[in-house]
């Protein structure tokens, strides 16, 4: 990767200067010390640096404070009050130090020691001033506060002082500074607006320019251009001039041109486009571009060949205080090179691309933007690809432009930055600038930061700063110095993928680089494996020390394995960590996972013997099996590794060994058959270790038979077949390779069959799917298939299930249609008498579900299907008999298969309901299995009666009579009708189904007083199909009281019900009094429930009766109680006594409402019982009476008062608000658009709305918004009518009709530009329209308080007030008063509040 031009070092640019000797300084003149041995720039930025030993004053004292010009006005940093403090500067430090995430340090910051020594001195010695501007190129210029300009060389030595104090005191501070492009003259401009011109090569001074822009303005910028006889000045007015210097009959000049005005919009910040000399001819060029930042917008103009403005680009909305920035930079776009423009204002960067197209016009596209959490004072290019950008609180963040990332983030405070606010806000001459411009200049700071050649110049106030972006080496010395490696090599590894960001000095190609870097990481790589070996507690416990290396290995295995240095990896590296025993442990366990991943597959001999080893000391057999199947067969020692696998079982690992080492599949085959067969042949059953064998031996035989390799890959092509025929040929031999006497023919496939017969077969069927196209194995499927046969068919030793997954297996290969097996037929006959036999019960389901198999599998064509059926019949094989029904498609007879089934009765539901309603069936079927579902319905009722009616209610609605009738078993009956009938039962039955029969209702509620009387009222509620008077004879039959008064209720016979529910409240009174004495708790609560229930009768029914029938009602209850009570008052129980007073005072204060007051105590005092007693003892109930009637008297004042209050308050709104005058929104009508108050033309009506929109009559008009109505128009707002409700227009019309208008109140205003000829008295008055408005205002009175009419209520109130003496209402109106209805509430809120 070749560096970029402006990546070059400030020594590099150096060693083109050819400076002609000028004439020295005179160091006594000026009394400048002498600086033995000056520092130079190269030897800055290449020392060995200590990133706490910044630069310090040695002397805080040195500065003179009493010298610097107050006037001059330079801000420093905000740190600038204690930065000279050693013991602060050191805490900062420490508090602030640089984050590095994975990019490490970027950049470099260094003093520039020479010349911050020598601008001190220069303050102090010759009354300098403060640093005020910097500028830098091949050379260093420093502007100081007292008008002086210090030029430095590369070597940091004081090559030149232009100016005095004397000019200084007349010219003020110097505000900006320029080199021109080949460094032969320096442009100042000073604070009170003078520009000076001087030669680098001998210090004199060329130009003195006064007059080049407005007098009384400071200059804030001044800049050469490409041309060396054209600068640019940005004066603190906001304008821009243009400076031509040329040379006339031996006179220099200076020709000033205005560029931009400060009155179109203040600059305050410029930056020409400059162009390196290796890219002078680039064709941007010829047009010489000047970016211009104003507190508004960017501009880009040309300068050549005439004066063009090439784009305008505003900023949108920023903070004032934010500065403008700008900042040129040429990029590589694909082949080409092109300016980039990076502008910002406040937090977002935008760029600009700048591009000429082939007519000659420029193209300006915009690019990402780049958005920042922070606020930016400073924006400078380091290179093409990195940024250095500078935020308000003074730290510097490097951010690629790319990618967007930032890189690193310094804090730069303690620089100290010097800031150019006096400048800004002219204080000079005077301060005569907008208030704008000096809150940008608060945080300026253009002329304190200055780049060149990839290197950035921070000027502080007592020392002068370097930014360099580091090499890559430097960056990974920097981190391997403070010892963090993990990052180091991170970084590193970026640098080789091309990942990296802000990368100097990696030159070459891209293998040169890989392979430099790669150097570098292994000499990293060999430190870090040092550290960690140093690092290493020497005491304490195994685990600490462990720990420790298990964070660090993992890291070199990963950098060798990406690096591909696995000779480094077990070469050096392991050598170093062999030398402790713990290293070497951990370092063996973490090759594991790698080993594992596949990312490791060869390993030296003598490290996987140590591996072995190490593994099996530690008894990590598993582990070593899991990474052997992984490795290299070339890296094992085979001979060490078989031995191991031999010894501890590792059978996977002996597979792999002998596979992959010796192509020997067989040899680990008969190993395995020698675990399992033994324990098999002898009958007993497998220990876990033993199944697990097993079933690696089946994997294994389906890997082989299938050509992949055992556990992992593929077998090698030129093998597949030959291994696939070697385990045949093994699998059919006749006898094992260790004969014994009692050993069977067929040993393999015996074996196998009895170790799990499904798995094995499961094993051939997939082995056959591939063995259609070979001859060779096509013998072998036959010759295993009858092996098969001979083996089980003619042994007793198998299960039915096992014999049954034989022809089940055989029965789908003969089924295929390239099928080229034979079996002869007779075998599937004895397998079917086998499964069938019906002497034999045990394992019945299992010998059912195995046939069953047999026939889903295509074994059907192998049978008579008439013996088939005939014998699973006999044998009660329910579900082979209703397979066969439903392939013969007799659908009625699968019914009886389930009512027959007794593990499968309960599906026989969702069998009928979906043969009756699934499409597919013909007619004829269905009607089979609804005739056969009839035919059995009673024993589908006793499977499940809910079931059953869901099916009824159906499928079989217009039967329910008849199924009735079949069913004799009364509790069935109650429990099938109680699922159809009654909704609280919970099942979900669509009743609308069910013909409305009172025959088959009134049988339910015979049936439900029999068996849940407690249920009878609940369903009587709920039910409309019964009839009253037979429903009455089964209650009263059943003696079920409370149903039969609510019948007797419902029938409207009243008295009746009354007199069942009264005997019922004196037998349990009754009860009551018989066991008072007990103090029966049951009793008194069973008489409270009865009587509650016949005070609810006679409240409910009292509103439809007259006088004389509520006596007749309510006086026999209170006789009822009262009785009961004198009956218990000879007795000792006081406390019975006052609960029989508390049931009398409910009584009586629930039959007040309905009975007159007279009446109730004319009726107390006629009783025997208080009659003949004191007044005391009826004291209490006549005072609890009295009581109640005067708190109804008192809520009903209140009420009216409260009423009438209301509706006196509403009234007076109302009054104001139609009276009240209008105040419209705009002066212009809301239709034309036409201000009402400047027409002139013939009378014209305008309409006022409440809600203050105003219009023309004939406006309105226009957009249908009148109607005529009883010779007057009435009319609605345009705006409020057409966006009310989503901008559905009302119907006006309606409206009207209904007698409401769509605003509050409307006022007919005439014209107030009459005819100024008109006679006054022909003037028409205002005119206002009251009632439509007071109509409105009443409807909303009526809308607000929802409800009955305050006229209804109060005409009420006063009627009853008056009413006659024998109550508190008229009987007559009770029935009818609001005050009976439950919904009735009265509303107490206050009122709404109004607008003024």
């Amino acid at each position: 990767m070749s560096e970029s031009p402006e990546t070059q070092s400030l020594v590099s640019c150096s060693s083109q200067l050819n400076l002609a000797d000028g004439d020295g300084i005179d160091d006594k003149e000026f009394d400048i010390p002498q600086v033995d041995t000056p520092p130079t720039l190269e030897s800055i930025l290449n020392e060995t640096e200590d990133e706490d030993d910044s630069f310090i004053l040695e002397d805080p004292t040195l500065l003179n404070t009493d010298n610097i010009d107050t006037h001059s006005g330079e801000t420093s940093s905000l740190a600038s009050s204690d930065s000279g403090d050693r013991t602060n500067l050191k805490r900062r430090k420490k508090a602030t130090e640089i984050s590095s995430s994975i990019h490490g340090s970027v950049v470099r910051r260094s003093v520039l020691k020479g010349v911050s020594a020598q601008v001190v001195s220069a303050a102090d010695r010759v009354d300098a001033g403060l640093p005020t501007a910097v500028v830098v190129s091949n050379l260093i210029a420093v502007g100081t506060s007292h008008g002086l300009a210090l030029v430095f060389d590369p070597n940091q030595a004081l090559r030149l002082c232009l100016g005095s104090t004397a000019v200084g005191g007349q010219y003020g501070a110097v505000s900006a500074l320029s080199i021109n492009s080949d460094c032969t003259r320096l442009l100042c401009g000073f604070a009170k607006g003078q520009i000076t011109m001087w030669d680098l090569a001998n210090g004199k001074l060329l130009r003195t320019i006064t007059d080049a822009h407005p007098p009384g303005t400071a200059v804030l910028h001044i800049k050469f251009t490409d041309d060396p006889t054209v600068a640019i000045c940005n004066d603190s007015g906001g304008s821009v001039f243009e400076l031509s210097f040329k040379r006339v009959m031996g006179v220099r000049t200076c020709e000033s041109r205005c560029l931009f005005s400060g009155a179109k919009g203040e600059v305050c910040c410029i930056e020409p486009l400059l162009v390196k000399p290796e890219l002078r001819d680039h064709p941007i060029t010829q047009y010489a571009l000047l970016a211009m930042a104003s507190l508004t917008k960017v501009l880009v103009i040309g300068l050549k060949p005439s004066l063009k403005v090439w784009l305008t680009f505003p900023y949108g909305k920023t903070n004032p205080s934010s500065v403008p920035l700008l900042s040129w930079q040429f990029v590589a776009v694909l082949s080409t090179v092109m300016p980039m423009l990076a502008f910002c204002r406040g937090n977002a960067v935008h760029f600009l691309l700048v591009k000429k197209d082939e007519s000659g016009a420029i193209h300006v596209s915009k690019q990402n933007q780049l958005h920042l959490h922070y606020d930016l004072i400073n924006l400078t290019w380091i290179n093409s690809r990195t940024l250095a950008l500078l935020d308000s609180a003074e730290k510097l963040h490097v951010v690629d432009r790319q990618s967007q990332a930032e890189l690193e983030m310094v804090d730069i405070a303690e620089v100290q930055l010097v800031y150019n606010s006096s400048h800004f806000k002219s204080l000079a001459t005077g301060g005569n600038v907008s208030q704008a411009l000096a809150l940008v200049g608060e945080k300026a700071c253009y002329q304190s930061v200055s780049s060149y050649g990839g290197q950035i110049i921070y000027l502080g106030t007592k020392s002068v700063h370097v930014i360099t972006l580091r090499t890559w080496r430097e960056r990974l010395d920097y981190l391997l110095k403070q010892e963090r490696f993990i990052e180091a090599l991170s970084l590193a590894w970026s640098f080789n993928e091309g990942k990296a960001k802000a990368v100097v000095g990696l030159l070459g190609d891209q293998n040169k680089r890989k392979g430099v870097v790669a150097d570098r990481m292994v000499e990293i790589l060999l430190q870090y494996a040092d550290r960690a070996l140093k690092k290493c507690p020497d005491q304490g416990k195994i685990q600490v020390m462990e720990q420790h290396f298990q964070e660090m290995v993992p890291v070199m295995v990963d950098y060798c394995l990406l690096l591909e240095r696995i000779d480094l990896l077990f070469g050096q590296i392991y050598n170093k960590l062999s030398e402790i025993s713990v290293a070497k442990g951990v370092f063996l366990e973490c090759l594991e996972p790698y080993i594992l991943n596949d990312k490791l597959t060869s390993i030296t001999p003598q490290v996987m013997k140590d591996l072995l080893i190490h593994f099996q000391d530690r008894d990590m057999m598993e582990n070593i099996e899991a990474c052997i199947v992984h490795m290299d067969i070339t890296s094992l020692d085979i001979q060490q590794v078989v031995h191991m696998c031999w010894e501890h079982s590792l059978y996977d690992a002996m597979i792999y060994v002998y596979n992959r080492g010796m192509n020997d599949y067989i040899a680990p085959m008969e190993k395995l058959f020698q675990i399992i067969s033994p324990p098999l042949r002898a009958g007993k059953s497998l220990t876990d270790e033993e199944v697990i064998m097993g079933n690696k031996l089946l994997v294994y035989i389906s890997c082989c038979l299938a050509g992949r390799a055992y556990p992992l890959g593929n077998i090698p092509g030129d093998l597949v077949s030959l291994v696939k025929h070697q385990v045949f040929e093994f699998l059919i031999h006749l006898h094992s390779t260790e004969v014994t006497s009692d050993e069977e023919l067929y040993p393999q496939i015996r074996t196998l069959l009895h170790f799990d017969t499904r798995e094995f077969l499961n094993v051939l069927a997939l082995t056959f799917e591939d063995f259609r196209n070979d001859k060779q194995a096509v013998e072998h499927q036959q010759r295993i298939v009858d092996i098969l046969l001979k083996v089980m068919v003619e042994n007793s030793d198998f299960t039915p299930s096992q014999v049954g997954c034989l022809f089940t297996f055989l029965a789908r290969q003969l089924a295929k249609p390239d099928n080229t097996l034979f079996v002869n037929r007779m075998l599937f006959d004895q397998v079917l008498e086998f499964l069938c036999s019906p002497a034999d019960e045990s394992r019945h389901a299992e010998r059912q579900q195995v046939l069953l198999e047999l026939l889903q599998a295509g074994g059907i064509v192998q049978f008579d299907e008439s013996r088939l059926i005939a014998l699973a019949e006999e044998a009660a094989f329910y579900q082979v008999c209703e397979f066969m029904y439903e392939k013969k498609q007799l659908y009625d007879k699968v019914i009886c298969c389930y009512l027959n089934d007794p593990v499968r009765q309960e599906e026989i539901f969702n069998y009928i309901h979906n043969m009756l309603s699934i499409p597919g069936y013909s007619p004829e079927e269905k009607e089979s299995v609804w005739n056969k579902a009839m035919e059995h319905f009673k024993e589908l009722v006793s499977i499940n009666p809910t079931k059953a009616a869901e099916l009824l209610a159906v499928h079989f609605s217009t039967e329910l009579q008849s199924i009735v009738d079949q069913l004799e078993d009364e509790h069935l009956l109650f429990q099938l009708l109680q699922s159809l009938l009654d909704p609280s039962d919970g099942v979900q039955v669509n009743r609308e189904l069910l013909p409305l029969n009172p025959v088959i209702h009134e049988t339910y509620l015979t049936l439900l007083c029999q068996y849940d009387p407690e249920r009878v009222t609940g369903f009587l509620r709920v039910s409309e199909h019964y009839r009253l008077e037979e429903a009455i004879q089964i209650t009263k039959k059943h003696q079920l009281h409370e149903a039969s008064a609510y019948l007797l209720e419902k029938e409207g016979d009243i008295h009746g019900a009354f007199l069942v529910l009264l005997e019922t409240l004196k037998y349990k009174l009754c009860l009551f009094t018989d066991g008072a004495r007990e103090k029966n708790e049951e009793t008194l609560q069973a008489a409270e429930a009865a009587l509650e229930e016949t005070i609810a009768l006679c409240q409910r029914n009292s509103n439809s009766l007259n006088q004389q029938q509520r006596e007749a009602l309510w006086f026999p209850l209170l006789e009822a109680v009262m009785s009961t009570q004198k009956q218990l008052k000879d007795g000792t129980s006081s406390q019975a006594l006052e609960s029989l007073k508390h049931l009398t005072k409910q009584v009586l204060n629930s039959m007040t409402g309905f009975i007159a007051l007279p009446s109730v105590l004319q009726r107390i005092l006629q009783d025997p019982m208080y009659g003949k007693g004191k007044l005391g003892e009826i004291q209490m109930l006549i005072l609890g009476m009295i009581d109640t009637f005067n708190y109804e008297l008192t809520l009903l004042e209140t009420t009216t008062n409260l009423l009438n209050h209301d509706l006196h308050w509403s009234l007076c709104n109302l009054r104001g608000a139609v009276s009240r005058g209008l105040n419209p929104k705009q002066e212009h009508c809301g239709v034309c658009l036409q201000q009402y108050k400047r027409r002139h033309e013939g009378t014209e009506e305008v309409i006022v709305f409440s809600c203050g929109h105003i219009y023309h009559s004939h406006c309105l008009q226009s957009k249908d918004c009148g109607v005529q109505v009883e010779g007057q128009m009435r009319w609605t707002c345009y705006k409020c009518n057409s966006s009310n409700k989503g901008g559905r227009r009302r119907d006006l019309g309606s409206d009207i009709n209904r007698g409401r208008s769509t605003s509050l109140a409307q006022i007919k205003v005439m014209s107030a530009y009459y005819s100024t000829n008109r006679e006054s008295d022909n003037k028409k008055p205002t005119e206002a329209t009251l009632d439509p408005q007071q109509i409105q205002a009443f409807d909303q009175l009526r809308r607000l308080y929802r409800g009955p009419s305050r006229l209804s209520i109060l005409t009420e109130l006063s009627r009853n007030r008056s009413s006659d003496k024998h109550g508190l209402l008229r009987p007559g109106s009770v029935a009818n008063s609001v005050f009976q209805n439950e919904n009735f509430q009265l509303r107490l809120s206050p009122p709404p509040v109004t607008e003024d």
